[in-house]
């Protein structure tokens, strides 16, 4: 079986992450899926970032809530890169999304462009909070949904059905068989993150997990290998 192999916000490993060149890279490389992050702007944007603050990868400092998009636009995000917005991504690419949303208000600024455009099919909306992703499947029927856990114990498979969840995004390092059990008899889907290594690309497969996060584009061509 062909493992999903998903870029995380784009392909970090070797590009600036979360921009349109990241993303493109991730494309070109024939990753099935890209991942991206989800913040506001002070003006109500869906810029991608995974930070709550531009530091790290910007050119810039403070809360991205604390900059407009137009203050947003004039950082660098890595080699003269842009910081984009949601927008920009879907257009630039035309890979399936895994949107990473940061909390409720993000939710419903996403649920208004995926209605807009249509979008069910092509993106998968993640989150670390409940609220949200119950938020996204109130306000955006049928969405497809995944809950993602860094610490996490056998409930996270309970946390996943409770908000109608289809795929749990699990923290590769912590995964047990016990959770691997308990989501299978729900009929979730499990996504490995981050598989960057021959060990733990192996470790995905003895797990038989559905899919792997990768910051580098070689795993793709490594998961296309049958166990």
């Amino acid at each position: 079986m062909n493992l999903l192999t998903i870029g995380h916000r784009g392909v970090m490993g070797v590009e600036p992450e979360n921009t349109l060149r990241s993303f493109a890279a991730a494309e070109r490389a024939g990753l099935d899926a890209v991942e991206l992050d989800l913040h506001l702007s002070k003006d109500g944007a869906l810029v991608v970032m995974h930070d709550a603050e531009v530091d790290r990868t910007t050119d810039g400092s403070g809360p991205v809530a604390d900059h407009t998009l137009a203050e947003l636009r004039a950082l660098d995000a890595g080699l003269g890169e842009r910081v984009p917005v949601f927008e920009e991504v879907l257009a630039a690419v035309s890979v399936p999304l895994q949107a990473e949303i940061k909390d409720v208000r993000a939710a419903r600024a996403l649920a208004e462009v995926m209605l807009d455009r249509n979008l069910v099919e092509r993106v998968e909306v993640s989150s670390f909070h409940d609220e949200a992703i119950a938020e996204m499947a109130r306000l955006v029927p049928g969405v497809r949904t995944a809950l993602v856990a860094g610490h996490y114990h056998r409930d996270v498979v309970e946390r996943a059905v409770a908000v109608g969840a289809a795929t749990l995004c699990l923290d590769l390092r912590r995964l047990t068989l016990e959770v691997v059990e308990a989501a299978r008899g729900h009929d979730l889907r499990i996504i490995g993150w981050v598989v960057n290594t021959a060990d733990q690309l192996r470790l995905v497969r003895a797990f038989g997990l559905d899919g792997a996060t990768t910051d580098r584009p070689e795993i793709r061509h490594t998961g296309r290998l049958t166990a």
